[in-house]
Formats: structure tokens, C-alpha cells, sequence
């Protein structure tokens, strides 16, 4: 369990820094893949400041619990009951975020203009690039796994801490069955990218755009492909079979490691949920703007 949730969670390993920057990072993503104007800008900020407050506030006492518990149930060994639960929990929590915030979102995206769909789509067609190049969608088999054994060993040691050679090979037998997908998910991917596009071209229709963009937030598996429907279903029970293995061949103190790893981001959760000072008494930070 503890690696599964390291490979669901990766990539927040400074969660304090990274939430307290949260309206930052996240504007910055948002004029990265639309080229907003400035009063779009300063619109996504009110927007994203609200947001953040309900979900600092609200969300994150409970995500402390939930990794808490998590933790409680990692501790004595991995049960594949607990891996489902964890991978539930965590879809769960994603729609009350796109339940929450589906309504601004709908009301931003409508004051998109026909060259910001432009420039979406050219930063589609980068993303997508890299996807390929990181997950080696143009080599072989071999080659493919390849790729795939480095980032899964890589999110490993991220949680557990340094593996012994002895344990890469083990690992490396493991993962070798598990059917390759990336390529699948590349395609799933772009067939959402498109799906977007086509969305967008209803945003001038608040009655009709704000549903429909909520339905296609919550439900972000309908739709796939029958054979990547097929194989991402098994695939995943590999996947769980396979962190049960590897939870079996860590050693205690890295066991403990990954435990410890999971209860800091409880513990973050915590802290960031206690209420802060009001805005006037707070020193004042540098305007965002200065990132774009």
C-alpha cells in the first residue's frame, strides 16, 4: 500500500511550500496552456483564492484523517482490500474538488478567445511530445519497459529510500508482465484533449457548457477505448499485485521510511488546515503577476 500511495501522490514532496504557493503555481499553470490576459488573470485569482480558502479549510482536515487511517492500515502489511480503498477514496475526493470549483471554471473558460484555443492546442501538442519521449512511445518493447522499470523504481526509492541492487532485479522480474499501456493512455489522453476542444466550442452557452464540462471533470474514464478499457482494468489488478509483492521485499526500516513519509503529509495536512492570520496582519508578499 505504501508504494501505491506514493506512486498516486508523487510529485508533492514539499506539500507545505507547494499548497501555501497553491494560487501561484496554479494560475501559472493556467496562463501556461491559455495565454490569459490580464483581467483574466486577476478573475482566476479571486476564483482560485476562494477555492483554496474551502478547500485549506474544509478539505484538508479531512485528507488528514484519510492518510491517518491510511497509515493505521499499512502498518502491520499490505491487504489488497486496502490498496481499492485507498484508489477510491482518492476519486472520491477529486470530484468534491471538480463539484466544488466546475461552476467558475465554466464561467472562466467561456471568456476564453479563438487564439487562446490556439495556444491550448499547441501546448497540447508539447505535452503530448514529452509524454512520448519520457515513456520511449517510439522504441521498442524493450526499450519501453525500460522506461517504465526507471520511473517505477524511481517512485520507490522516492517513498522507501535507497534499494539495494538484489532488489531492483526482484523488482525488475516483477513489473516485466505486467502489460505495457503507455501507449494506450497516450492515445486515451488525446482523445480527451479533443474531447476539451470540442466542449469548448459550447462555452458561449452557460446553461448547456457548465454541466456538460462538470459531467466530463467527474467522469474522466468514460468514454476510453474498448481495449484500453480492458487492459487498464487489468493492468490495475496487476498493479496492485504487484505493490503487495514489493511491500514484501522491503526491509523494515524502509517499510518505516515510507510510513513515516505518509504520516508527514498527514501531519502537513494539519498544519495547513489551523486557521492563519487575517490578511492585514500579515506581511505583504510580492504581487503574483511577477511570474508571468
Amino acid at each position: 500500500m505504501l508504494l501505491l500511495l506514493a506512486a498516486l501522490i508523487a510529485g508533492c514532496s514539499a506539500l507545505r511550500i507547494g499548497y501555501r504557493q497553491a494560487d501561484i503555481i496554479l494560475a501559472w499553470r493556467a496562463d501556461d496552456y491559455f495565454d490569459l490576459d490580464e483581467q483574466q488573470k486577476r478573475e482566476l485569482d479571486r476564483r482560485l483564492d476562494r477555492l483554496l480558502q474551502w478547500h485549506r479549510y474544509e478539505q484538508l482536515p479531512e485528507y488528514a484523517a484519510f492518510l491517518e487511517t491510511a497509515v493505521r492500515k499499512a502498518e502491520p502489511g499490505l491487504k489488497h482490500e486496502h490498496v481499492v480503498w485507498f484508489v477510491d477514496g482518492f476519486k472520491a475526493r477529486y470530484r468534491i474538488i471538480v463539484d466544488r470549483g466546475a461552476a467558475d471554471a465554466a464561467e472562466l473558460l467561456a471568456t476564453l478567445a479563438p487564439e487562446q484555443i490556439v495556444a491550448l492546442r499547441k501546448r497540447y501538442d508539447k505535452v503530448n511530445r514529452k509524454f512520448a519521449s519520457e515513456n520511449e512511445l517510439d522504441g521498442d518493447v524493450e526499450k519501453r519497459k525500460r522506461a517504465r522499470l526507471k520511473k517505477t523504481l524511481r517512485q520507490i526509492e522516492d517513498w522507501a529510500g535507497r534499494l539495494t541492487w538484489e532488489q531492483e532485479e526482484k523488482i525488475a522480474a516483477l513489473l516485466d508482465p505486467i502489460p505495457l499501456i503507455e501507449h494506450l493512455r497516450h492515445a486515451d489522453r488525446i482523445r480527451r484533449q479533443q474531447e476539451f476542444l470540442q466542449l469548448l466550442r459550447l462555452r458561449a452557452s452557460k446553461r448547456e457548457f457548465q454541466p456538460r464540462l462538470q459531467a466530463w471533470l467527474r467522469d474522466w474514464e468514460h468514454g476510453r477505448a474498448p481495449e484500453y478499457e480492458q487492459l487498464s482494468s487489468e493492468v490495475y489488478e496487476k498493479r496492485i499485485q504487484f505493490y503487495l509483492a514489493v511491500d514484501r521485499l522491503l526491509t523494515p526500516g524502509q517499510r518505516q521510511t515510507a510510513l513515516q513519509r505518509l504520516q508527514e503529509y498527514a501531519d502537513d495536512c494539519k498544519a495547513l488546515s489551523e486557521r492563519q492570520p487575517q490578511a492585514r496582519d500579515m506581511p505583504r508578499t510580492p504581487d503574483r503577476l511577477v511570474f508571468f
